[in-house]
């Protein structure tokens, strides 16, 4: 399920939410005691609030005919009656007017939609400082893209193996229409910082106005250029309900106590002001509700839409669970994990059937004829091979180590340097229970404090985990390399391993930063007897050698990385809260083991497509969205910032060069980097057979041709039906390498596959080295019995509970964020003394009043007011004391502006009135 963009409040509804921005005849959203149900004139007869759905024999065609477009609703958050789709031909959003224009349809449903005629599009005011015209969403930068700066705290998870680097941050500081006319804003923002003056009574600067005020209707729309108006449609239809039709919320009694209403239901308010407000049967709630219904003004209840009808302003619900405190951690965090529709019960004991019954496990004798066996000679019948040097680098608390490295000297200077992944596959046969839960769950999802797991954790920590001195079944990819990390042979296969060590990325980076050092045994890991630490500390430094050339060569042949900064957290072992919070350092430990999974991921793909070109499952970046990176590249030009943005290399070189190193101009390279990740679009899993056109397989971001996730199937399950694939394709094949240029082949190739080849720098490679056909090989299966178009489906569901997945890592690390900074509610009525003019760029601190003396930045930025108990404040909790940041100004709105806040690379919107404001360097 996909949910694009939505927002924490940890804040009690106390009141009703924005009811007046709401369309309808009634104004939905109005509360149902706050009006007489029925009017004289309509008694009777219920008046339709929502136009009825098209049938799907009219939406077929429709489609078909290019009269109806189909796209992902994305509702903003800051103005919740305002709601986008993306154009078709990635020009400027498709916007959608109202809650009923969007005809009960949800944010992350697919809908179809009706375009207005065009006196009826949304018209922009040429004057407005708050000209941005696009669905606020946030920037969806695959993981292949942005650093893995986001370090899980107790669990492998947030920068794991480095095809693992986490997706991009989920940011709140949306423009208020979201970020596509970005150049207008910012550069209109730069002439006048207009601050609106606001009387007692009247809604804070925060709150949804009742209308967009770039629209405005009475102008005839043909006198006004193309750029000043925007599509406005209407849905028409909903194609797939994504959105879960869950909510945390608050309960409270409707205010007619006279109506018969008051005496059936209650009302439910979401959290999230998307949502609409639900009728709630009395019968589901607490029983003493009615008679005490402030004792549960702030308890956090978790409901589920049932039905809404179109005569009807609210949604019917069912109260599903009482989940605790508002603003306590693991309230908050299954109330996450409910609204994205995150599995997160314990596995049935059907499914736990399908795992080994006689503990503890050891490998069938029968499989090592089936793989090649990569122990070292004491472990191996083989011993007149060279040992193997295997070892894992995960995050020193990593759990699920799914992948691992080798590398050993060969003739003529060069290496054989291996990849060696889990075998997840051989434990989840398909079909089986195991298998359809897998598939169900598709992620692991890893919050600050804990993960849920794809695969129980049986197999995810010990009969997958690659953990040290014990055999375990891989697959591998391992090359023959030059120090300059030319690839001169490369061979897939099925493997058996035994890791020497479990280095953390610190333990890597120690032997990376003092390659003389002999370091102390006390400061590593135990090692297994057959190995020592200085071999392996010399392939640490041969693969950091290799994986600096290989990085090198990326980025001369095209690629782009957008590293954004993330926060890390340390937490109370007793209390399980936030002690203190640090930017992740992303080092070459980091970027070592990142290089080889890429590296492997490109080489999969490659071999899987060659061998399946109809049923290949691989991953796609497509090019920026058009509209918002030509919006970019305008504003860039007006702020005299040369930057190139005519393909992804360019605009990674721009990046690297345009930025001086001080402190200045860093702030402003992470601004900048910011705003280049909002044009760029998801990745996403797709079947090779559906789509047509090979252009569209490309990789964006790392600009390649191919491209597939297989180095994390402990986690995905995408790289377990890659792996399925793989194991298809090495059927049938046998044999010695055919080494290129004479280069030497790995001694005991075993079952597997070889194929010499020389890469261009597109990525393409020659064809695969033939060699004298066998039997199918007992190690490998046949292909899954699986169509393209099943095949796709199982992509478009990974995408999904990935997307769900990302939203809800950002909204953990935004939860502890606030639990850390401990914010007290800012005087929400804003001041007009003050009228500060930030362009972006602009370096500022920022302190302001609260409870003794100060409230905190981070929330304090966000403009957000949250109670003290709503955080979990206790009096025994100690202050930190003055927090005073250092933030850059990213955009200038007419009532506020949005800031990064360089300490934590956190994105806040600060509402200038009542600020005490001082300017910086």
């Amino acid at each position: 399920m996909s949910h694009p963009d939505y927002r924490l409040n940890l804040r009690p509804l106390g009141t009703p939410r924005g009811a007046s921005s709401l369309a309808g005849p009634r104004g939905v959203g109005a509360s149902p005691g706050d009006k007489k149900s029925k009017s004289k004139t309509t008694r009777g007869k219920k008046k339709s609030i929502f136009e009825t759905y098209l049938s799907k024999e009219d939406v077929s065609e429709g489609l078909k005919r290019g009269t109806l477009i189909q796209g992902v609703l994305r509702i903003n958050p800051k103005k919740f009656h305002e709601a986008f789709i993306p154009s078709p031909d990635g020009d400027r959003d498709i916007f959608i007017d109202g809650v009923v224009a969007r005809n009960r349809a949800l944010n992350g449903d697919l809908v179809v939609v009706n375009l207005l005629p065009e006196e009826q599009w949304k018209v922009i005011k040429p004057e407005s400082n708050d000209k941005e015209t696009e669905g606020a969403y946030e920037s969806d930068l695959p993981e292949e893209l942005c650093g893995s700066h986001l370090l899980q705290q107790s669990l492998k998870g947030y920068n794991d193996s480095p095809d693992v680097i986490i997706e991009a941050q989920f940011d709140d500081s949306d423009s208020e229409d979201g970020h596509g006319n970005m150049q207008n804003a910012l550069v209109d923002g730069v002439k006048k910082l207009s601050v609106c003056v606001h009387e007692k009574g009247k809604e804070d600067a925060g709150a949804p106005v009742t209308k967009d005020e770039n629209t405005f209707m009475s102008q005839d729309t043909r006198a006004l250029p193309e750029k000043s108006l925007q599509r406005s449609a209407k849905v028409v239809y909903i194609l797939e309900k994504k959105h879960s039709r869950a909510a945390t919320g608050f309960l409270k009694l409707l205010a007619d106590k006279n109506s018969e209403l008051f005496r059936k239901y209650a009302l439910f308010s979401p959290s999230d002001h998307r949502v609409p407000r639900i009728y709630v049967p009395l019968k589901d709630c607490p029983r003493d509700f009615v008679t005490r219904p402030k004792d549960y003004a702030n308890t956090l209840f978790i409901c589920r839409i049932v039905d809404w009808k179109e005569d009807s302003n609210f949604a019917l619900g069912q109260l599903a669970k009482s989940l605790g405190q508002a603003g306590e951690i693991e309230p908050e965090t299954e109330g996450i994990l409910t609204e994205y529709g995150v599995d997160f019960s314990d596995f049935s004991s059907e499914v736990l059937e399908c795992l080994p019954q006689d503990l503890p496990w050891t490998i069938p004798p029968e499989e090592f004829s089936k793989r090649r066996d990569l122990r070292s000679p004491s472990s191996s019948k083989k011993c007149f091979r060279i040992k193997d040097c295997v070892f894992t680098i995960d995050p020193s608390t990593a759990r699920d180590l799914d992948d691992a490295l080798s590398c050993k000297p060969v003739a003529d200077g060069n290496f054989e340097v291996g990849v060696h992944i889990a075998d997840v596959s051989y434990f989840v046969p398909e079909g089986s229970s195991l298998d359809k839960v897998a598939a169900e769950r598709a992620t692991s999802v890893y919050l600050v404090q804990k993960v849920v797991p794809m695969l129980p954790r049986l197999l995810c920590e010990e009969l997958c985990s690659l953990n040290p001195m014990t055999d375990k079944l891989t697959f591998s990819v391992i090359w023959t390399l030059t120090p300059k990390g030319k690839i001169l042979s490369e061979w897939f296969g099925q493997t058996v391993i035994r890791s020497c060590t479990k280095l953390s990325y610190e333990h890597a980076q120690s032997m990376i930063e003092g390659p003389t050092r002999k370091i102390p045994e006390e400061e590593l890991p135990p090692v297994s007897p057959e190995h020592t630490s200085e071999e392996v500390h010399r392939a640490v430094l041969n693969l950091h050698r290799i994986a600096k050339e290989l990085r090198q060569q990326r980025f001369v042949d095209g690629a782009l990385r957008l590293d954004q900064l993330k926060l890390a957290f340390t937490l109370d072992h007793e209390t399980g809260l936030p002690q203190g919070c640090h930017i992740y350092e992303y080092r070459d430990s980091n970027k070592l083991v990142e290089e080889f999974m890429l590296l492997a991921n490109m080489a999969v793909a490659r071999k899987i497509h060659c061998a399946f070109p109809e049923r290949a499952l691989l991953r796609r970046h497509p090019p920026p969205q058009t509209k918002m990176l030509n919006d970019l590249v305008e504003f860039c030009d007006q702020m005299g910032l040369p930057m190139d943005f005519s393909s992804a290399g360019a605009l990674n070189k721009s990046l690297m060069e345009t930025f001086g190193d001080d402190k200045y101009s860093l702030a402003r390279k992470e601004v900048l980097t910011n705003m280049c990740s909002r044009p760029m679009q998801m990745a996403l899993y797709f079947c090779s057979g559906v789509l047509q056109d090979q252009a569209q397989f490309r990789h964006y971001a790392l600009n390649v041709p191919l491209y597939t996730h297989f180095t994390s199937p402990i986690r995905r399950f995408a790289d377990v039906l890659v792996h399925r694939l793989l194991a298809a394709t090495l059927a049938g094949h046998q044999g010695g390498l055919s080494s290129a240029r004479g280069s030497q082949a790995p001694s005991d190739p075993g079952q597997g596959h070889h194929a010499a080849q020389n890469p261009a720098k597109d990525g393409t490679h020659t064809a695969p080295a033939s060699g004298p056909p066998t039997t199918l090989c007992p190690g490998y299966r046949e292909l899954p019995d699986v169509e393209p178009e099943a095949l796709q489906k199982q992509a478009d569901h990974c995408n999904d509970r990935r997307m769900a997945s990302k939203r809800v890592q950002e909204l953990s690390t935004s939860l502890f964020f606030a639990i850390l900074v401990k914010v007290r509610p800012p005087a929400c009525r804003p001041s007009p003394s003050l009228h500060p003019t930030f362009p972006p760029g602009r370096l500022f601190t920022g302190r302001a009043p609260g409870v003794r003396g100060l409230w905190q930045l981070g929330w304090a930025l966000g403009g957000t007011c949250i109670p003290w108990p709503s955080l979990g404040w206790s009096p025994a909790m100690q202050e930190s004391g003055p927090l005073e940041s250092e933030a850059m100004v990213m955009g200038v709105l007419s009532q506020a502006f949005d800031v990064l806040v360089l300490r934590y690379g956190v994105q806040k919107r600060i509402y200038c009135n009542g600020q005490r404001l001082r300017g910086g360097a």
